[in-house]
């Protein structure tokens, strides 16, 4: 049977649903048993390698694992997290102990949510991984949206297109000089297909160094890397949607993995889209990292960068300096941020 679209007032419906159970949630957790000190050992050090609702497991240095409460005083824990924690005497109704304060981040990742404000997603990464494919068809703005996130959290990106299997010879030289604009301006890449094998051994190596975790649209492959890479995880494939072309959410908690070959991924919720809208449009400008160079020396100082008279960004693309693919994408996104926020604030009053 062929799946309704939502209307924008269902939507709004099912987020206050969402919302109500989050809450009850919380008032649930407040109800949960303390820890006293007298229950519990010495501090010491560790991270948060899965998060659940209620509860986080943390890594020992040995490898153990133990499932733990949270303070109440913790204003955030997301995996990645090093932490200092607490082990129980004895374990009660599941729980082995309490992580009693988050260690100071190297960086965060956080996409917006309309209840929570900004939703941190991890910690203590490496590189961000933008996962993209060929199916559904290959985005250039939703790689740049994505490159805005990571240039703004300053941390490294890596452009990865899965499914390289499925292009023929003219798709493959298409697919190819569209990698190359982030090639000419710094970005690493790689056409890889999880399938026939393609570029998975410089994967291989790439994910062997630190801390990575992908990102990307469902349906583009993840759970189809994490099953490479991990196979005795089995992580649940979706398949792509026949009439909106998105894959299915599959992932619910939020994992860190140690690889084989070293290095750790984090795997987390499926995002179908990646909001802006917490964001300033000077924020996206300075996203691009192309721009840079140019930033300051338009005419005017208030150069909305669009037929502005004498704005160096323009002239940048006039001249070849700025691919026009990625100037179009950034208008698009700043477009698009004004009616984010008008719909956000039209679903909240």
């Amino acid at each position: 049977m062929a799946k309704r679209k939502l209307t924008q007032n269902q939507k709004r419906r099912i987020q206050s649903n969402n919302a109500k159970i989050h809450h009850r949630h919380q008032r649930k957790e407040k109800k949960d048993f303390e820890w006293l000190d007298e229950m519990l050992g010495d501090s010491q050090e560790g991270r948060v390698v899965s998060r659940y609702s209620l509860h986080a497991d943390v890594e020992t240095k040995s490898g153990q694992i133990f499932r733990c409460n949270l303070r109440r005083t913790l204003t955030s824990l997301v995996v990645g997290d090093y932490v200092i924690w607490r082990q129980g005497k004895e374990n009660l109704q599941g729980v082995n102990g309490v992580i009693e304060a988050v260690l100071p981040r190297d960086n965060e990742i956080a996409r917006p949510d309309y209840y929570d404000g900004m939703k941190i997603m991890a910690a203590n990464i490496s590189r961000i991984i933008i996962v993209s494919a060929v199916l559904p068809k290959l985005s250039l703005n939703i790689i740049d949206r994505y490159l805005v996130i990571c240039e703004t959290a300053k941390i490294p990106a890596v452009i990865v297109l899965n499914k390289a299997d499925l292009l023929d010879e003219k798709e493959r030289l298409e697919t190819e000089n569209l990698l190359a604009i982030y090639q000419n301006i710094g970005y690493q890449t790689l056409l890889i297909s999880a399938k026939s094998g393609e570029n998975m051994e410089n994967l291989t190596s790439l994910l062997a160094q630190g801390t990575s975790i992908f990102v990307g649209q469902s349906g583009v492959g993840k759970s189809s890397l994490i099953n490479y890479f991990l196979p005795q995880v089995n992580a649940q494939v979706g398949d792509v949607s026949e009439i909106s072309g998105l894959g299915q959410h599959t992932t619910t908690v939020s994992k860190l993995y140690h690889l084989p070959q070293g290095g750790d991924l984090i795997d987390s919720p499926g995002i179908r889209e990646f909001g802006l809208w917490h964001l300033q449009p000077d924020q996206i400008t300075k996203g691009y990292r192309e721009f840079h160079y140019f930033l300051g020396a338009c005419k005017f100082r208030d150069c909305k960068h669009a037929q502005d008279p004498e704005c160096a960004l323009r002239l940048a693309v006039e001249q070849g300096k700025i691919h026009p693919l990625r100037f179009e994408n950034y208008h698009r996104l700043i477009a698009g941020l004004t009616e984010n926020k008008s719909q956000r604030h039209f679903s909240t009053e």
